[in-house]
């Protein structure tokens, strides 16, 4: 049986990221910044947010800076609330499939 890898700030990037609630803190497009919801789907280059308006927004992974909140259910063991990473786009861009296959490496060395 496969051990549960735990979302921890440190593997972040290695995780999925759909259904995880976003913020966008940053970006070099203004009208960008401020957003929020949940990621829906993730493409190479995007992340399409769901906001509270039921809207899907794509925004880049380039050049933008999000905060994601992990569920204290889905992080550390005993951590009893909600813990906010802030992570640069830049980080994700990748296929989310080949980003979440490196995982292997981090439980490697980790």
């Amino acid at each position: 049986m496969r051990s549960k890898v735990e979302i921890l700030p440190s593997n972040l990037i290695f995780h999925e990221l759909i259904g995880l609630e976003i913020k966008v803190s940053n970006s070099t497009n203004p009208s960008l910044i401020g957003i929020r919801g949940r990621v829906i789907n993730e493409t190479k280059n995007m992340l399409v947010v769901e906001n509270s308006e039921s809207r899907e927004l794509k925004i880049p992974k380039a050049d933008s800076e999000f905060i994601f909140r992990i569920p204290a259910e889905l992080s550390e063991k005993g951590r009893r609330s909600d813990t906010f990473v802030k992570i640069q786009g830049n980080l994700l861009l990748s296929q989310p499939e080949n980003r979440i296959k490196n995982i292997k490496k981090l439980r490697k060395w980790g």
